[in-house]
């Protein structure tokens, strides 16, 4: 315990001063004489101090009990329990929480048992879940504290001791993907299946899966079970003509096509189930569980069980040639630097929606707005990919989130039965206005609300989902919500009747929106802040349908591919599994010679 720790130090520092005070030489009897009695007073202090501190650390050892503790968690406050057995933390418990379950679930076994190694909440935070972190060791720095343990202010920069880097031995393996999202999940899981023994996924966060976890829709899947259910006819001709404009060559999209075609069968042979199809090639997992969760949980699963080697913390660095063939990657964790050579290398690593610089760079303008993807879309490669001379594509194209949830980050429904208020309680912008163009009108503003009604929250899962989490505002009247948001009343009602009255007639508004349909005459009415958010950076390195990655002059860089938003994608989340599956087939066929 930090306490017990510093009384000894101060003890040791006392013990070593009487040390050198004994090897003094005097040159006559009296300076002696008035030496030794320093000595021995020096010693009697050392005494009183070492049998304090000896006390103290008894009195610590003595402890015993279970000690409640609160923190600020990203979703609000956290509570939990310490067990203490004679002085030392035995058990973490989580008695209540408000956190996002997909993170939560992950980050927690993480954070307690370092917390529970280090006997102390003075640890690093869980990477990708750094809120959540803070709030469970604010927690058990507050119950350790009712124990009679004072660890101090706990902030988010509290991390633990330095470690010193330093070089490790080579690994060696088969097959190493760098990226444990959906995409490089989807890789591991296929190339294991396809023969190969040795496949090595890293990722630098402390825990799997990058935005995909979060999302709702599992989009653009067709001949789902779900799909039959429900009476859709879909074909991978009809997909071809759907897509054949998004920016794909024709070769790349036809193996999309057959991808998308057979994902939905893939899943279900290791346990998930996408049953909830709402309208052409959207699913979720039921119509109230969302896609992510249930894909996120079942792909580690099925990697877990199929042997595939995962280090998280771990970051790769740059890539391994042996003349043109790539041969490995070099990484970093928080102690070691090393090389894992491979016979092919997979990059999974995400897009660049969290680095302003890249963005400002290569998409001028968009690095203004906030992000709703994950901290770990930094573009780590996409230095890599321009020192090598890699093909870049589509670096500006750019998917914007119209609404996401302030300060969660949740994305929202933005669809109809939605209105935009600022702090004067007007609108002041088109709904349905989407992009780059939205986002700064909502920056504009001091503040946007979103305002929506029941039918809102009985329509849309992911609302409904956010009010039941208390993510939303909400008040029996319009007059009484203006008072919870802080705006303007009488504008806002005022403003609230315009826009029922353009729907009810049909009428085209100043901003050059016609309502889809007026809010309910009567509440519950529910508000939360929003702003517009970039979700994913659709460009990135250049593969083909094999998702080999291509240099600038369209030549293959053997033994390397690529997957999910590190490279130009025309889709998204199951399009990053369909490639992600496809690099995991195409290396273990180019590993074992086929």
């Amino acid at each position: 315990m930090k306490r017990r720790v510093l009384a000894l130090c101060s003890a040791a520092a006392v013990a070593m001063t009487a040390c050198s005070s004994g090897q003094d030489t005097a040159p006559t009897t009296a300076p002696v004489q008035e030496s030794a009695t320093e000595a021995e007073t020096t010693a009697a202090e050392t005494k009183e101090e070492t049998t304090a501190a000896e006390t103290e650390s008894s009195a610590e050892a003595e402890i015993s009990g279970t000690f409640e503790g609160t923190g600020s968690g990203f979703g609000g406050e956290l509570q939990l329990k310490v067990t203490v057995a004679d002085g030392k933390m035995e058990d973490i418990e989580v008695v209540s929480h408000h956190e996002s379950s997909v993170v939560f679930n992950r980050a927690l076994p993480v954070i307690t048992e370092r917390i529970l190694e280090a006997q102390s909440p003075e640890v690093d935070s869980v990477t990708g879940a750094t809120f959540t972190s803070y709030g469970v060791k604010a927690a058990v720095a507050e119950a350790m504290k009712e124990a009679g343990v004072d660890f101090g202010d706990i902030t988010l920069a509290t991390q633990g001791p330095a470690a010193e880097q330093v070089q490790g031995e080579d690994v060696h393996t088969q097959l190493v993907i760098v990226g444990g999202g959906p995409a490089g999940l989807g890789a591991a899981i296929t190339a294991k299946e396809n023969g190969l023994e040795d496949v090595l996924v890293v990722e630098k966060l402390d825990i799997l899966s990058g935005n995909g976890k979060f999302d709702l829709n599992f989009y653009d899947v067709f001949n789902s079970e779900a799909q039959k259910a429900n009476g859709v006819e879909d074909s991978i001709e009809k997909f071809i003509e759907d897509m054949k404009d998004a920016g794909n060559t024709p070769e790349r999209l036809q193996v999309w096509a057959e991808g998308e075609s057979v994902i939905d069968a893939w899943l279900r042979s290791f346990g998930v189930e996408l049953n909830h199809n709402y309208g052409g090639r959207n699913h979720m997992k039921d119509k109230d569980n969302y896609a992510g969760e249930a894909i996120q949980d079942g792909m580690e699963a099925q990697a877990q069980k199929l042997g595939v080697e995962i280090r998280t913390g771990t970051k790769g660095t740059d890539l391994i040639f042996d003349g043109d063939k790539v041969v490995g990657v070099t990484v970093e964790s928080k102690t070691e630097k090393y090389n894992i050579m491979a016979d092919a290398v997979i990059i999974a690593t995400g897009g660049f929606s969290w680095n302003k610089e890249l963005l400002e760079k290569y998409a001028p303008g968009y690095e203004v707005l906030n992000t709703s993807n994950q901290m770990g879309a930094t573009g780590d490669f996409v230095p890599v990919f321009e020192k090598y001379g890699f093909k870049l594509e589509h670096m500006d194209t750019i998917r914007v989130i119209p609404t996401i949830l302030i300060p969660s980050r949740d994305l929202t429904n933005s669809g109809a039965g939605s209105v935009y208020v600022n702090g004067d309680g007007q609108r002041f912008v088109n709904e349905r206005l989407g992009g780059l163009e939205m986002g700064t009108a909502i920056l504009d503003q001091d503040v946007t609300w979103m305002v929506v009604d029941t039918k809102k929250v009985e329509d849309n899962a992911n609302v409904r989902k956010q009010v039941k989490g208390g993510k939303f505002l909400e008040a029996g009247t319009l007059e009484e919500l203006a008072d919870l948001m802080g705006i303007n009343k009488e504008n806002f009602v005022k403003t609230i009747e315009e826009y029922n009255k353009n729907a009810e007639e049909g009428v085209e508004d100043e901003f050059g929106h016609t309502p889809e349909r007026a809010l309910l005459p009567e509440g519950p009415y529910y508000a939360s802040r929003i702003e517009s958010a970039v979700h994913m950076t659709k460009g990135g390195v250049a593969a083909n349908e094999h998702a080999q990655i291509l240099r600038e002059d369209g030549s293959v860089v053997e033994g390397l591919y690529g997957a999910g938003e590190v490279t130009w994608q025309s889709g998204g989340y199951s399009q990053s599994v369909v490639f992600g599956r496809i690099s995991g087939q195409e290396a273990a066929a180019y590993i074992q010679g086929n």
